[in-house]
């Protein structure tokens, strides 16, 4: 069979935001998990035109909640043509009797252990509307499909090292869509990283890992991360605070060519901080954690999220100059989004606070899904966009910049200056984040087709 793998997308940014960083792994790594004998594409939505007169038999969409009312769309749009579509992802899991509305199939949960047989039913004419999926064992997992990617991506080559997080954040679906902490042979994950078929010496260079918290177990990170020493690659990933406490291993990231960390430090306040359930992370330790970090010439990527119960506007806006102060070279900056699956989810909808009239396009990291507690949802919206606006402003980036040219690696430098001078442009541009209260024309979701108008497999 011909298969068409998309990963579905909705513009968040004023005038688009099409020439990505880094590609998600779900797409490259879905192709090569398929069966050889299929002939599989993959299409990411976000910088792709897609085809609806594709001659492929099958077409899979996964994407999360932010995008479903693309998803939808797209599944209605195949569909007119005659096609068999699937879908998979964290949305589909948690909302399966709607997703079914719109697609013929369902993977709920982790793929691997359910995607073949999904494509033998259909062969077979026994295709079933549900497949679930369960925790994989991490072994033998193939190459990602590199071949398959665009050029347009800056970075192609992301890896997974490690699954799951011991970690439960209150905003968080991956300890339930992903349990457990699981791990990859480390010489699958250095032959991954090894990989060097790409036209540029960046894309050959630079290793994405796509794990939630690499660095959890310590015996395996150091193994990797000794292997990887001769491989002189330059590499990424989201990892706990806690590493900063720990010399040898930031010394072993440094000498592996570590040049970014992301961290989840969420916010400043001690009661929001309670609220996203982030124990581990201590205010207090912050300045010293990405000292320790930075002073391997590591850039510090952080997360910092916008409208716990706790938060008001001034805290909120605080936070621009609260990220200068500790050191962070790269913030991202997003707006609380109570996804299914996640605990403070179901507490909002206790409370009787989720915003049901709100199409899942909300649900994209810059908008307000729910009722705030301290403030309203124009607030919330209004407090999220002046922090971005002050923390990409060209004097808080050129800020960032200076202070890296002076302290930061090669590979973090050139990360550093990037990263901030995209957001700064679009700053200077005023491409700021949609308000999607205010876009109708992203709002608009084409109903499914009639169970008699169905492609039946």
């Amino acid at each position: 069979m011909k298969i068409d793998i998309i990963i579905a997308y909705v513009q968040r940014y004023e005038f688009g935001h099409e020439r990505d960083f880094v590609p998600p792994i779900t797409g490259i790594h879905l192709a090569a998990i398929t069966p050889a004998e299929h002939d599989v594409r993959v299409f990411h939505q976000q910088i792709d035109k897609l085809d609806y007169e594709t001659d492929a038999d099958v077409i899979a969409i996964s994407f999360f909640s932010g995008f479903a009312v693309a998803a939808y769309n797209l599944a209605v749009e195949f569909k007119k043509r005659g096609k068999l579509v699937v879908a998979g992802g964290p949305h589909v899991t948690y909302c399966q009797e709607e997703a079914l509305t719109y697609f013929d199939a369902i993977v709920t949960g982790e793929a691997e252990n359910v995607w073949p047989a999904l494509l033998q039913d259909i062969e077979y004419g026994q295709l079933q509307p549900i497949y679930a999926g369960s925790p994989c064992d991490m072994t033998n997992l193939p190459t990602p499909r590199y071949d398959l990617l665009p050029n347009r991506f800056f970075i192609k080559k992301v890896i997974q090292a490690t699954r799951g997080c011991p970690f439960s954040c209150s905003f968080c679906t991956v300890p339930s869509l992903n349990p457990g902490f699981r791990l990859r042979p480390v010489e699958d994950v250095v032959r991954d990283a090894s990989y060097d078929q790409f036209p540029h010496w960046w894309q050959r260079k630079i290793v994405w890992f796509w794990d939630d918290n690499l660095t959890i177990k310590r015996p395996y990170i150091r193994q990797l991360l000794t292997e990887m020493v001769p491989l002189k690659k330059w590499w990424l990933t989201q990892a706990s605070m806690d590493i900063a406490k720990d010399p040898e291993l930031l010394d072993l990231m440094k000498a592996s060519g570590c040049i970014g960390v992301f961290l989840g430090i969420e916010s400043f306040g001690v009661e929001s901080l309670a609220d996203a359930n982030k124990k581990q992370n201590k205010i207090a330790n912050y300045k010293e954690a990405v000292k320790a970090i930075r002073k391997r010439g590591i850039a510090v990527m952080a997360g910092f999220i916008a409208g716990f119960d706790h938060d008001d506007e001034q805290s909120i806006i605080n936070m621009a100059d609260q990220l200068m102060e500790i050191g962070i070279d790269v913030p991202f900056l997003s707006i609380m989004t109570p996804f299914r699956g996640t605990p403070i989810y179901t507490k909002l909808e206790m409370e009787g606070r989720m915003l049901p009239e709100r199409s899942w396009n909300f649900y994209n990291g810059y908008n307000v899904a729910f009722k705030p507690k301290k403030i309203t949802q124009t607030q919330l919206l209004e407090a999220h966009r002046a922090l971005w606006k002050k923390s990409f402003s060209p004097q808080y980036s050129f800020k960032r910049i200076l202070r890296g040219a002076f302290t930061l690696r090669l590979g973090a430098f050139l990360m550093s200056f990037f990263m901030n001078s995209f957001y700064s442009l679009k700053r200077v541009r005023k491409n700021y984040p949609i308000d999607m209260s205010k876009r109708v024309d992203f709002i608009k979701l084409t109903q499914p087709l009639k169970t008699a108008e169905r492609k039946v497999a």
